[in-house]
């Protein structure tokens, strides 16, 4: 069973980290300021997979997973966070990423414990590793970004060509075996580990075989249409 796919996907409802923000204790005015600047990050034009709507299908799953979390709300914070700075840098866009919240959650005087947890989360995304036994929270988290994996095979086609426009300077060959390296990393493990997502699992498996299986057969992702 694979993960629905978002209602909102050219971004997340107008508001919606504001209503998380004051939850948490911060004031609504600097929250939305905070908002708009995520939400420009977020629509840069270099991206096509680590864009608006990628955020706003891994806020939904996050949704739907939150009873599963700690604390929802704090996952959700990471969610927004989590690609706001996407340069195609691999371990350095999740470090700027996490800096950058720890900057902007801090300004609105959060508190110093909740700032470090939502930036810890931010950082788990790099190898989507939420331990063992997981951290609730962690789990959440690395299991609605990779919701994408267990998808119907358009939108993991859309995906796959997507991620491959971001890498265009790259040349073919050196990203076909860069990217066939990450899907074995994947397939290697377990994916998902919350009870709402492990039936993902099957479904994220044959996208990653079928992929690896095209990029050795020589085979790279076409251009989505958008």
């Amino acid at each position: 069973m694979a993960p629905a796919r978002a209602s909102v996907p050219s971004g997340p409802a107008p508001g919606a980290l504001v209503d998380v923000l004051s939850r948490v204790g911060a004031a609504s005015a600097p929250a939305a300021a905070v908002e708009a600047d995520l939400l420009t990050r977020w629509a840069e034009p270099h991206r096509r997979y680590h864009d608006l709507r990628h955020l706003a299908e891994v806020l939904e799953r996050v949704d739907a997973l939150a009873g599963h979390a700690e604390d929802p709300d704090r996952v959700r914070l990471a969610a927004w966070w989590h690609d706001a700075v996407h340069d195609g840098r691999a371990g350095d866009d999740e470090r700027a990423s996490a800096a950058l919240a720890r900057e902007q959650l801090s300004g609105l005087g959060l508190p110093g414990r909740l700032v470090g947890e939502v930036a810890d989360l931010v950082l788990v995304t790099t190898d989507h590793d939420p331990g063992e036994p997981a951290d609730p929270d962690s789990a959440v988290l690395c299991d609605a970004d990779l919701g994408i994996l267990a998808t119907g095979s358009d939108r993991y086609d859309a995906y796959a060509a997507d991620v491959r426009e971001e890498y265009g300077h790259v040349p073919d060959e050196l990203f076909a075996a860069g990217r066939a390296a990450v899907l074995r990393r994947l397939l290697s493990r377990r994916l998902f580990r919350t009870p709402g997502a492990t039936a993902w699992e099957p479904a994220a498996r044959a996208n990653l075989v079928r992929e690896l299986e095209a990029l050795t057969a020589g085979v790279t992702p076409a251009a989505a249409p958008r």
